[in-house]
């Protein structure tokens, strides 16, 4: 029933501004953008909020919201108005009117679920937080519990069933109905009362399940700071006597690091191994219990894999596309290993990220430092705004907000404004880093859009949560070219839940098939790559000067270095993702599976159990303090084998769906090449983008959009040709250089 809720997007300002929009309150979105706590300091901000500034509401413009408790008041009166709805919803007759009930009551209790989703990563108070995190448990087993009503399930089934009815409805409406339906189906609605229970049981253990493993991909390991070399300890965080081992440290230039962080950070832990393999079984006893063969045969109905038989295929032929291109990159890095290492010329799994990288530096001479300067976060935004405008007839204006209304000084709201249809929606800017925020880019969904009772449209919202630096004092914030091409992508997610104007909530912007949510934020990464888009923004923060053409061609080429072997590591792990959601119970521990696919699919060694060994012959002081140290870490680790599933956070979101980035990039080159690719501001293509794919929403079958967008239907092959083709060099730029 509440299918349609869906959570961050995850792998997108604080301006000083300028010219205000007439009438509107607004300003347009400025090249000066820099943080708070620098050009822009907060008593600038209150000057800007003007009428707004000393009024009180809560988070997002929610009154209950302006304290943590106000959590608990959002959820008391979305679940008594939930209840309002399924009464009605079960006393009206066949109709559209059902269809529209059904969609508000997803959206009561979306609109507090998909909040305090957001609320409980990013809030920097704990108290709201741990609230958030609560409301989200709590309105979760109401939507499962609902998801296996009965007599609301029956009022749905006698609209179904009234094919007069049905055949008067348009098509977006009879969609929703049948979505609505499918949600009650994959819940179990078809069982008999003891097992419904037990299918609500399973989903509520599920979502904790996921709550904990999650928490635990981030958790640090934990060493005794004798146990490595002192040459090498002040790379990893110092807590007493003991070192913190956060990460993987994949861009150390120091060999030794690198392999320290990849041996303790993936060294496997007893309780998250037992969360995973807890819910693995879960999720295959609830596919199981509701009628599929396994949980991945569920999760894809209604993607545009439909099924996990065509995610193999997809998979298997790409990486026999792949096989000969990726052992030729592994070469290429073994030799570099050898001219910068000769004395361990192996390459390993922590080898890859860094000589990748090292080669790509070397090839193209793109040390970000040569680019950041153009990339000011002021410009990137104009640049963003000036594609908009012309591709979409978008522009975006700075709003002033309320106090209370956001949860950090330096987030910035925007409103997004089409030139003919006027405001779309909201997009709150949440860029820079700060204490216990997840260092990751994400897009969430904080209100979906819908045609109100009354005929007004409910505007979407939604949060763009970046991890940028914030700038040194009087200078604007520059970004890296990884990190302005991020702001692209989460940009048109952003993009998608904005122009996504359907009429239901349910199937608003984002709220679609995870294979083609991913299609308009991957194809704002082609955007971003495009000189001619990039020379309408990339300016010297300080002469003005643009960005050469050769260096946006290098910084592009750049990207096809060791490409193959990058892809072919998705492929490992979208191959590994469908094995541990498919047929159960698993032939072999999950660790045991992962080193069989790694070595199988991905090509680079398994590390086995060899942690506490490594250690010792690494460290140059071996004594007896060291020999205890050593003996703490065997038992307090278990000496268990390297898990790196164990760290797999999209597991958790994107389960048996991983595959989904690659399928998405796939459709998102091919839209490229024959769209876009000719004249990146083309009108009448932007038109079309938005008519055929973004519009649209969940309302429609995804393949259908593409489709439409296309004017043909992909097949396997076809997703397999566009990835692989994007690897080829460009011949101009390759002479260039030669």
């Amino acid at each position: 029933m509440l299918g349609g809720c869906r959570r961050a997007l995850p792998a997108a300002l604080g301006p000083a501004l300028r010219g205000r929009a007439a009438g509107s309150g607004r300003r347009a979105v400025s090249t000066s953008w820099c943080p708070v706590g620098s050009a822009f300091d907060v008593k600038k901000q209150q000057q800007l909020r003007g009428s707004t500034a000393g009024r009180e509401t809560g988070l997002f413009g929610v009154p209950e919201l302006s304290c943590p408790e106000g959590f608990q008041e959002a959820q008391d009166k979305a679940l008594q108005e939930s209840e309002r709805l399924v009464q009605k919803a079960c006393s009206t007759p066949p109709g559209p009117e059902t269809v529209m009930i059904f969609d508000q009551l997803s959206d009561s209790l979306c609109r507090v679920a998909d909040l305090a989703d957001f609320v409980k990563v990013a809030h920097p108070d704990f108290a709201f937080r741990e609230a958030a995190e609560e409301a989200c448990r709590n309105i979760g087993t109401v939507v499962e519990k609902l998801n296996t009503d009965v007599e609301l399930c029956q009022s749905l089934r006698r609209l179904l069933a009234d094919e007069v009815v049905m055949s008067s409805l348009d098509p977006e409406t009879r969609r929703v109905a049948e979505l609505f339906m499918f949600d009650f189906e994959i819940s179990g609605i078809h069982l008999d009362e003891e097992k419904r229970k037990k299918a609500v049981d399973l989903n509520v253990r599920i979502l904790d399940l996921c709550n904990e493993f999650l928490i635990g991909t981030h958790l640090p390991n934990k060493i005794d700071k004798h146990v490595l070399p002192e040459h090498i300890r002040y790379n990893f965080t110092a807590e007493g006597n003991y070192l913190q081992v956060a990460g993987l440290h994949a861009d150390c230039p120091d060999d030794l690091v690198r392999e320290a962080g990849y041996k303790i950070f993936l060294h496997s832990n007893s309780q998250q191994l037992k969360r995973l393999e807890e819910l693995l079984a879960s999720r295959n006893s609830l596919a199981q219990l509701v009628g599929y063969d396994t949980f991945a045969h569920r999760a894809l109905q209604g993607t545009m894999a439909k099924n996990p038989e065509t995610v193999r295929q997809f998979l298997e032929k790409l990486s026999d596309r792949l096989s000969k291109r990726t052992q030729e990159d592994f070469e290429m890095m073994t030799r570099m290993k050898m001219k910068l290492n000769p004395h361990n010329s192996t390459l390993m799994p922590w080898d890859h990220p860094y000589y990748s990288g090292v080669l790509r530096v070397e090839r193209y001479n793109i040390d970000p430092g040569l680019y950041c300067p153009f990339f000011s976060l002021g410009a990137c935004m104009e640049g963003l705004n000036s594609l908009f405008s012309r591709l979409l007839g978008i522009s975006l204006y700075a709003e002033q907000t309320k106090s209370g209304e956001i949860w950090s000084e330096d987030v910035r709201k925007l409103a997004v404004v089409h030139e003919t249809e006027g405001l779309l929606g909201y997009i709150y800017c949440d860029f820079f880093q700060r204490p216990d925020k997840p260092h990751q880019d994400c897009h969430f969904t904080v209100r979906g859009g819908r045609l109100r009772e009354n005929g007004e449209y409910q505007l979407p919202v939604v949060v763009l949560m970046l991890s940028l630096p914030h700038s040194a004092s009087g200078a604007p914030t520059l970004l890296s070219p990884g990190m302005m091409e991020n702001l692209f992508h989460e940009m048109g997610h952003a993009m998608h839940s904005m122009l996504g104007r359907t009429r239901y909530q349910h199937v608003t912007g984002t709220r679609c098939p995870t294979d083609f949510a991913e299609v308009p934020s991957i194809l704002m990464e082609y955007f971003a790559n495009d000189y001619r888009v990039v020379n309408q923004f990339a300016r010297h923060y300080k002469t003005g000067q643009p960005l050469p053409k050769n260096m946006v061609s290098r910084l592009c080429e750049s990207k096809k270095v060791c490409a193959a072997a990058d892809m072919q590591l998705q492929v490992f792990y979208a191959v590994l993702d469908q094995i541990y959601h498919g047929k159960h119970p698993l032939k072999k521990s999950t660790t045991e599976i992962l080193k069989e696919t790694q070595e199988k699919v991905y090509g680079l060694p398994y590390v086995p159990n060899t942690a506490h060994i490594w250690l010792a012959e690494k460290t140059k002081n071996f004594d007896h303090r060291l020999l205890s140290a050593l003996y703490t870490f065997r038992f307090s680790y278990e000496l268990l084998s390297q898990a790196w599933q164990l760290r797999f956070s999209h597991l958790m979101g994107y389960g048996a769906k991983y595959y989904s980035y690659l399928m998405s990039r796939a459709v998102a080159s091919m839209v490229w090449k024959q769209c876009f690719a000719q004249n990146p501001f083309d009108r009448a293509m932007g038109e079309r983008y938005r008519r055929e794919m973004l519009a649209h929403g969940g309302g429609k079958e995804p393949i259908l959009m593409v489709q439409g967008m296309l004017q043909k239907s992909p097949s396997v092959e076809d997703f397999v040709d566009a990835l692989v083709s994007d690897l080829d060099h460009d011949f101009e730029t390759f002479i260039m250089d030669s």
